[in-house]
């Protein structure tokens, strides 16, 4: 629900299926504990992975709706977050539902082998519980990955092995380019601009991706490597899917370089032929060291003097053939990539280290999000809204990417908004001369209504415009909504963003997650959530061909690209830590109860924390926080962060098994762990002692200590066990 000037406005959502109760049907329910307890009619092996899942760049924990991938079990449905009693001792679980009916309870502690369910497609097979197929695709899929690592391999070695140039360190003319910048670097953008140069001296090939959110500093970025590039005798070439965007970039590198000699032109429909084939002359006789434009820069007939770098921006809005063609051009030189919102692809061939990427997160001094509403289109409440922006001096962007309909949509509002205001209007099939003038008249004030297509998506730099109005929002893309919404809000005001859809359409799931995607990810700095929710939503695509997007669909994209990254990894020669299953038996209640926090989302949020800890500092801090923000601690709650805080210290350590009970306490190893090692610890320590029955194991006397205490003395133990 979103509210501005007393009105309310919510998102016409479409369901995601229904939680049915009650049945008279037969029906398994399985709690994951450590008895492993089975209720039902079936029998089966309950037998994990050594390895367990985890994915490291992305922290999660499934919301009711979602579908959830466990590493043994498969697919199934988040119902989410239950009290259950289990063994006389109150926890909180994940309720999972597979096919038929079938529940999977795991405990919110091992959550960690639970990842999102990302795949293309609205259909969603749920597995069986207890069946084979899940185990039978993992095999399948490792097979396929192991292949197609090889060949990831040959394409990362072979890119690694080409000889690139090798740029100077920084001198007195870099520094002064440096210090030439305007503004105060945020940290975030400073080691962007090290990573970069970093790439650039090695000698290595650079191929680096620039993640960062609109105007949080990605083109300054750019303008250093520039600079080495020219400095160092290279060429430069800005390539953008925009005319528009081409033109920013060329009166931005024009305007950064003029004080230092550098030449700087443009190739786009905005220039004449004429113009376009002296350009082309002087690029190849090195009268021109850097060159801005949009696909016309991969006409056979562009020919440079020697290009060393490619700066490329939003690599998502270019089609098919240009992207091959771009495949070609960056072959041998160095290639950075500019993107607030990276399409799946580049995104995740990024998260496995297949590519290099910067992130920049930090906003801007004085930046403030720009306020979001999702609702159905009402004309009374745009031209109330258009009215509101022009009286506090701003200018308006109106979206609507239906060419034939634009001209009749700005003079219907026209003449119905406060008279005197200024409307134009632009699309990319007007002439170059007309679209350049109505531009021209957009960025010197004069125009306070632009209505258009989503020609603006990119490169529109207007520090007045402070409302955006999307009409149709629905039939955009997740990326589209994103840079449109960039647009505004680039100054110290206030702005406001409407995605609109019409009332009497229904939406698809898939336009309907889209919204609520743009309408939740408002923070400053959230393109790259976007990113990984439209990585969500459309799923990662074809890393390498029809038969790995396959295998994706079967087992997740999360798992795939875990299990994919640790195979590279294996092939590389590099060491690999397995992190295997750490299960725990704890008679200790250890959960949020109801009358503590009892919206489910802000529990998520405290299970995030928690599974986040990792020593006891940091067990201390986020106990100290939740003190702080509550005013008190149930016992409960302060329990899970223990057990949370074993459990990081332990998944890393050879453990295997937790038991905290009235009959028994005892850490038990896997048994490649080293003995003798294990043994000297044990010494130093009076209250435990070490069996080694079938697997090495370390005691306490439950007839000493409570299990509290042990559960005390175990994290201590842990704390100082050095692997």
């Amino acid at each position: 629900m979103y509210k501005r000037q007393g009105i309310a406005y919510s998102l016409n959502k479409n369901a995601h299926g229904l939680i049915l109760t009650d049945l008279k049907i037969p029906y398994n329910i399985c709690f994951e504990s450590e008895e492993k307890l089975y209720i039902g009619s079936t029998n089966f092996a309950h037998k994990k992975e050594a390895e367990a899942v985890e994915n490291k760049k992305i922290k999660y924990l499934p919301k009711a709706g979602e579908y959830v991938v466990h590493s043994t079990h498969g697919i199934g449905k988040c119902m989410g977050v239950v009290n259950m009693t289990v063994g006389g001792v109150e926890k909180e679980f994940f309720k999972l539902v597979y096919r038929g009916g079938d529940s999977l309870y795991v405990p919110t502690e091992n959550a960690d082998c639970l990842s999102l369910y990302m795949a293309s497609g609205d259909d969603v097979t749920l597995n069986k519980l207890g069946g084979k197929e899940f185990a039978r695709e993992k095999v399948k899929a490792m097979q396929s990955i192991e292949d197609m690592s090889k060949d990831l391999l040959e394409i990362y070695a072979k890119r690694k092995a080409t000889k690139g140039f090798k740029y100077s360190e920084d001198d007195y003319l870099y520094t002064e380019f440096e210090n030439a910048f305007p503004y105060t670097e945020t940290n975030d953008q400073l080691q962007a601009i090290q990573d970069v140069k970093r790439d650039m001296i090695s000698g290595k090939v650079m191929d680096r991706l620039i993640c960062g959110d609109v105007g949080f500093g990605k083109t300054e970025v750019a303008m250093r490597a520039l600079f080495k590039a020219v400095e160092n005798g290279k060429q430069v070439a800005i390539l953008a899917p925009t005319t528009i965007l081409s033109l920013q970039h060329y009166m931005t590198a024009k305007s950064r370089t003029g004080d230092f000699g550098v030449t700087v032109e443009m190739l786009n429909r905005f220039r004449s032929s004429k113009e376009q084939k002296k350009i082309l002359e002087d690029l190849a006789s090195n009268k021109l060291n850097v060159i801005c434009g949009t696909h016309r820069l991969l006409s056979s007939d562009v020919k440079f003097h020697d290009l060393g770098l490619l700066i490329l921006d939003e690599e998502q809005r270019f089609g098919v053939k240009a992207k091959e063609q771009i495949k070609k051009m960056k072959a041998n030189v160095d290639v950075l990539t500019l993107s607030a919102t990276p399409i799946p692809r580049t995104l995740s061939m990024s998260l496995m280290n297949i590519r290099d990427i910067s992130i920049i997160n930090t906003p801007p001094v004085d930046r403030l999000p720009v306020k979001t509403y999702v609702l159905a289109y009402n004309e009374d409440i745009v031209v109330n809204t258009i009215n509101e922006e022009l009286n506090r001096g701003g200018q308006v962007l109106i979206v609507y990417n239906n060419v034939m309909k634009l001209p009749e949509l700005s003079n219907r509002l026209q003449a119905k908004v406060k008279s005197g205001a200024r409307f134009d209007t632009a699309h990319g099939q007007m002439s170059e001369i007309a679209l350049e003038n109505a531009i021209k008249r957009l960025y010197d004030g004069e125009t306070d209504v632009f209505v258009s297509t989503t020609l603006i998506e990119n490169g529109v730099d207007l520090p007045k415009a402070n409302t955006l109005i999307v009409i149709d929002s629905d039939k955009l893309g997740l990326s589209q909504m994103y840079q449109l919404r960039g647009r505004v809000g680039r100054n110290t005001e206030q702005a406001y963003a409407y995605f609109t859809y019409a009332s009497e359409k229904t939406m698809t799931e898939e336009a309907s997650n889209r919204l609520q995607a743009i309408a939740e990810n408002t923070d400053l700095g959230s393109g790259f959530k976007i990113a990984m929710r439209d990585l969500q939503i459309r799923g990662a695509g074809e890393l390498l061909g029809k038969v790995q997007h396959g295998h994706m669909q079967k087992i997740g994209y999360d798992l795939y690209t875990k299990l994919l990254d640790e195979t590279m990894r294996k092939l590389k020669g590099e060491k690999v830590t397995i992190e295997r299953e750490v299960k725990l038996d704890i008679a200790i209640s250890s959960k949020i109860p109801q009358d503590f926090v009892d919206d489910e989302s802000e529990r998520l949020q405290i299970i995030a924390r928690i599974s986040n800890i990792t020593t006891k500092e940091s067990a201390r801090s986020v106990i100290n926080d939740l003190l702080k923000k509550y005013n008190r601690l149930p016992k409960e709650v302060y329990q899970l962060a223990q057990v949370g805080l074993m459990r990081s210290l332990a998944i890393s350590q050879k453990v295997k098994l937790i038991t905290i009970n009235k009959t028994r306490m005892a850490i038990t190893f896997y048994e490649d762990v080293d003995v003798n090692e294990l043994l000297e610890r044990v010494r130093k320590y009076d209250h435990f002692k070490f069996e080694n029955v079938s697997l090495p194991t370390i005691t306490l006397s439950p007839s000493e200590f409570s299990v509290v205490t042990a559960q005390t003395y175990m994290i201590e133990f842990l704390s100082n066990y050095k692997k």
